[in-house]
């Protein structure tokens, strides 16, 4: 009986590597013959335009998205919350892959700057911006651009350079649906 399991157990073993061997080789034709491009963009750029116009009809303040940007700027995240404060997100990769984003809300600023920049702080100092001063933010993930208008706080912010939330701000505009 001991000569009949061992025969069994070098059979499991050897049925095993079969095993093995037949999903290696079924595994490698797949991969030859299903297409794949390791060229493509795997960000897929977001068209944010239905809820843009959802957003300006029901925000109480001017809600703002970008017109005239470059090449190169790629909307990934739009969201609009009433139920959140009036919360309106729309983020962009720009053309170097860094992450910008719009927030505008009627939260206070207090608690809503500190929360959508990852806890930046305020630098004291200012940045002109298409004729209006923006307050500059720093922080150890993401820097901001914000300005406080009316009922709303906006706050361009993100892991781009200054000079990109600038670009960002200075093409942002507000139109009524």
């Amino acid at each position: 009986m001991v000569r009949v399991a061992g025969m069994r157990g070098r059979q499991t073993v050897r049925g095993m590597f079969q095993s093995m061997a037949v999903i290696l080789v079924a595994a490698g034709v797949m991969y030859l013959f299903i297409p794949h491009d390791e060229d493509a963009d795997p960000v897929k750029a977001k068209d944010y335009r239905v809820e843009l116009v959802t957003a300006q009809r029901a925000a109480p303040y001017p809600v703002l998205a970008p017109e005239g940007l470059g090449e190169g700027w790629k909307a990934t995240v739009v969201s609009y919350k009433r139920e959140q404060n009036n919360a309106w997100q729309l983020g962009f990769l720009d053309p170097d892959t860094q992450y910008v984003a719009i927030h505008q809300s009627t939260a206070d600023p207090k608690k809503y700057v500190p929360d959508v920049t990852q806890n930046a702080k305020s630098s004291g100092k200012t940045r002109t911006v298409g004729g209006q001063a923006w307050q500059l933010w720093e922080g150890a993930k993401y820097d901001a651009l914000v300005r406080t208008d009316g009922k709303a706080t906006t706050v361009v912010t993100g892991t781009a350079s200054f000079d990109r939330l600038a670009e960002m701000a200075g093409a942002l505009q507000a139109k009524k649906a």
